[in-house]
């Protein structure tokens, strides 16, 4: 009867896992769709048109492209700003790992908060911010009175101020959670403080401090919206050179080329960050985070605090500030002068008034959020069980948008989907749809590690009792995720509200973004429209402030994800 009851059990379960593994590439069709149609096809398409010249595949013409003196600058400079962009950043960062990994102390969330603000920020208004600090007529002109080359200075810094949280979030999330008993027991067999640490905890942290060292390379990598416009013609990256040879020049083919450069490069460093999360993810000993963090004590961990704090301020709060005050300081004084012309159109930038650019944002944001949600969540929720090289490829596929050509994703928009039954170029649906090929990383990169802490033998039970996938999902999965699913959510709207490289191309005149509404802005001469600029990106900086303030609010170190 045991035996006989044991074999119904084992049957079920089978059955179970059958359905589990058919409802596992359910969940997959959408989003594979998704990325098929609004991705790899405009994608595709775009080098297809570049390198299909004449019914005749030209692969020779990469030799061609790659062999020009201009190009082989933009690739060094692209190559050596992302290296030192990623190790200053690690510089700078790693201390602020350690504080936010083992301090507790007032005023921990609203910090934590602070230092996310500049990486949901849009590229556009960093740029800004800096351009204001360091750039023409800038706070470093006034109080040196010397106009000084710090073009280079400004886009490194720029890019710290930019992944800053990304070292602090990835490093910090596993650091707080390594057991700090095992490195005791090193110094209580003699090791030194540093011997200890360089042996047990930093191997330990190697995967987190690796991953986090490749995201921050892979998007110095493929900066745009800071260098375009700190960098000007003697900085190009290839994001901005490929927006360059195909918006400026309409030179397809070297656009092209470019793509496909990019796109191998990003490949390469998307399959080596894989590799280290699944290190990152293999047996650690580790702890709740709430159990490690303690009250500064001594002399050096009070100082290791100031240290940070006064990083804190100066690299991140110095330049928001500074773009802050140069969006009231008007030629009559401080004032609300550049916020009032937000509400006029006659400067001829727009047909509409500027400030038509934040209800417009807020509106496309809310949108692309829920499609990303959506996509992430189905997603998230295929990803949950490994399952061999099919979905670690799928994993791979849906990081592919956070570094392939923003700019290539937009003009592929305009080109591809202009026919029957796609005929969206006309539509604004367009916009939100290229903002949430941004959003839908954030989404499962935040759900992914919660949704793999629940226990699989709660599904496994709930599949042995008859209950339907979805059904087990809606019972087990959704109750213990849903903080996750709303932060997943915030970080979606804040990125989405922030993207640039893709709706600078789809954008309508008529309906601008605030990113584009800020670069149009700047790209034209006078106060007026730098002062309106600068409120824009003021505007912008306090919606995503809002958004992060109220993310820590709901955030619990159990449902952080990687970011």
């Amino acid at each position: 009867m045991d035996l006989a009851r044991t074999e119904v059990t084992k049957s079920r379960s089978r059955a179970g896992f059958g359905r589990g593994s058919a409802a596992r590439l359910g969940l997959m069709a959408l989003p594979v769709a998704f990325f098929a149609v609004f991705f790899a096809y405009p994608v595709s398409a775009i080098v297809a048109r570049g390198l299909h010249i004449g019914g005749v595949w030209r692969f020779g013409r990469v030799a061609e492209v790659l062999g020009q003196s201009d190009i082989r600058h933009v690739l060094w400079f692209t190559t050596w700003q992302a290296l030192a962009s990623t190790a200053l950043t690690l510089l700078i960062a790693l201390p602020g790992a350690y504080v936010f990994a083992r301090f507790d102390f007032p005023g921990k969330q609203v910090l934590r908060a602070v230092v996310t603000v500049p990486f949901v920020l849009p590229t556009v208004v960093v740029g800004t911010a800096f351009l204001a600090l360091i750039g023409r007529g800038g706070l470093v002109d006034e109080l040196w009175g010397v106009r000084l080359d710090t073009t280079v200075w400004a886009i490194l810094l720029a890019h710290v101020f930019f992944n800053y949280a990304v070292v602090v979030r990835t490093v910090g999330g596993l650091w707080s959670q390594l057991d700090p008993r095992q490195e005791e027991a090193a110094r209580m067999l003699g090791a030194s403080r540093w011997t200890a640490w360089r042996t047990v905890t930093l191997p330990a942290l190697g995967p987190a401090v690796a991953a986090a060292a490749l995201m921050v390379f892979l998007f110095t990598f493929t900066s745009f919206g800071v260098v375009q416009i700190l960098g000007g013609p003697a900085y190009s990256t290839l994001e901005v050179e490929i927006y360059r040879q195909t918006a400026q020049l309409l030179d397809l083919p070297t656009a092209a080329v470019l793509t496909v450069v990019q796109f191998a490069a990003v490949g390469l460093i998307l399959a080596v960050h894989a590799w280290t999360v699944r290190r990152r993810e293999s047996a650690l000993k580790l702890v709740d985070a709430s159990a490690v963090a303690r009250r500064p004590h001594g002399a050096g961990q009070w100082s290791l605090l100031g240290l940070v704090m006064a990083t804190v301020v100066l690299l991140i709060l110095l330049p928001l500030g500074v773009l802050i005050q140069r969006s009231f300081d008007g030629p009559d004084g401080f004032g609300l002068l550049y916020f009032r012309e937000l509400t006029s159109a006659e400067g001829g930038a727009f047909l509409v008034p500027p400030i038509e650019a934040v209800w417009n944002s807020l509106h496309y944001a809310i949108v692309a959020t829920a499609i990303a949600v959506v996509i992430g969540g189905l997603a998230a929720a295929a990803l949950t069980r490994r399952a061999g090289h099919l979905v670690r490829g799928f994993d791979a596929l849906l990081m592919l948008p956070l570094g392939v050509s923003a700019v290539t994703v937009g003009f592929g928009f305009l080109i591809t989907l202009d026919e029957p039954p796609l005929d969206l170029r006309a539509s604004w649906i367009l916009v939100p749809l290229a903002q949430a090929l941004v959003g839908v990383p954030f989404v499962v990169r935040t759900m992914l590690p919660v949704l793999r802490a629940v226990d699989g033998r709660l599904r496994e039970a709930a599949a042995v009792l008859g209950a339907s996938p979805l059904r087990a999902w809606r019972e087990v999965d959704l109750p213990m995720v849903r903080r996750a699913l709303l932060i997943a959510a915030g970080f979606a709207f804040a990125v989405s509200l922030g993207e640039f490289g893709a709706t600078v191309f789809i954008a309508r005149p008529d309906n601008p973004t605030l990113p584009v509404a800020v670069a149009r802005l700047l790209g034209r001469a006078g106060d007026l429209n730098y002062g309106q600029a600068m409120a824009l990106s003021t505007i912008l900086m306090v919606v995503c402030a809002v958004s992060l303030l109220l993310l820590e609010r709901i955030r619990t170190d159990r449902t952080s994800g990687e970011f």
